[in-house]
């Protein structure tokens, strides 16, 4: 098993899955987010290369150089992901090992920054790919749509366990205004995703027979 967090995308999917199931906080629901992203985003990248240099769709060509290089991004955004979220993980650990005191107090809640940060991060990313998403769905080959909509779908999954994520540490903020907000925003960017994922759906039905 890969130790080092920027390793785990080194592992087979077997091994990933025998490690996110193992008695390890880590991989835990961060990193599996992060892998889902990264599947999502897949998904819709197959769905645009199937797509494009058709005739057909001779005309979107232009949109799709534009659409390939932001998957292409998103996708790696989502593996840079995974290891920030195991390195956030580390780093409240190691806060939780200091001895009692002011320092430590100062250092919990940076380490609990980091780790709500990062599902923050992997909301963002999941809204703007299903935006992405959204705007193909028109342009793309229907033979793919059940492709497209599995991405949409998946990338929904990411907004709801990043929310998950920041549920369970934002109690922790002392910053109570700050908890509040932030909580609010990942419930917000929850029910966007949602809606994003019902456009999909709907601009996939019209090209559906």
């Amino acid at each position: 098993m890969a130790s080092d967090p920027q390793d785990m995308l080194s592992l087979s999917v077997r091994e990933f899955v025998s490690a996110a199931g193992a008695k390890t906080p880590t991989p835990g629901g961060g990193s599996v987010a992060g892998v889902v992203g990264a599947l999502s985003v897949a998904l819709g990248q197959m769905s645009l290369n199937f797509t494009r240099g058709k005739k057909k769709y001779a005309e979107h060509e232009p949109y799709y150089e534009h659409l390939a290089g932001r998957l292409d991004r998103a996708r790696r955004m989502f593996e840079g992901l995974i290891a920030d979220d195991i390195s956030a993980y580390g780093l409240y650990q190691q806060s939780g090992r200091m001895d009692d005191g002011p320092e430590k107090d100062q250092a919990v809640q940076l380490a609990l920054a980091a780790a709500i940060d990062v599902p923050r991060e992997s909301a963002k990313l999941a809204l703007a790919v299903l935006t992405d998403l959204k705007d193909f769905a028109p342009k793309c080959s229907k033979w793919l749509i059940s492709d497209l909509v599995a991405a949409g779908a998946l990338a929904v999954a990411v907004a709801r366990l990043a929310d998950y994520n920041v549920r369970i540490n934002v109690p922790q903020l002392t910053d109570r205004q700050a908890a509040a907000d932030i909580h609010q925003a990942s419930a917000d960017d929850v029910k966007r995703a949602e809606g994003l994922l019902a456009e999909i759906d709907r601009a996939c039905k019209e090209l559906l027979p």
